[in-house]
């Protein structure tokens, strides 16, 4: 199981940073995706992966905003948000993939756990 922490509320312009910690699975062995659902909105694609040998991409829309990353003797990916924007607000959730699966890619649910809700507002 996963889950996502970190989500609040943040001005545009704003920073957050996101972790994504696993119980029951180690987060190593697994290549892992973040993709978000926004208010009203279909969950989106993974936007930002993260490989077991640590290559990091994330979707162009993001990339120059967005950093993703994991700490092995954590357990914990990360994800670095910054320069948000209230395009950003939605439910953010992080997500084991198979081998091969990436940007883009819709996992079923039972990869990804429970989300952290981010709200960009002024």
């Amino acid at each position: 199981q996963l889950q996502a922490s970190g989500g609040g509320l943040v001005q545009p312009g704003g920073s957050l940073r996101l972790s994504c910690v696993a119980s029951g699975l180690t987060l190593n062995d697994w290549d892992i995706g973040w993709l978000r659902q926004a208010p009203g909105k279909e969950r989106e694609g993974v936007f930002c992966t993260t490989t077991t040998d640590g290559r990091s991409t994330c979707a162009e829309f993001v990339e120059d905003r967005f950093t993703v990353s994991r700490d092995n003797s954590r357990n914990t990916v990360y994800l670095q948000m910054n320069s948000l924007t209230f395009e950003d607000t939605g439910v953010y959730y992080c997500a084991r993939l198979g081998t091969g699966y990436g940007l883009g890619y819709r996992p079923p649910a039972r990869t990804w756990g429970q989300g952290t809700l981010v709200t960009v507002s002024s």
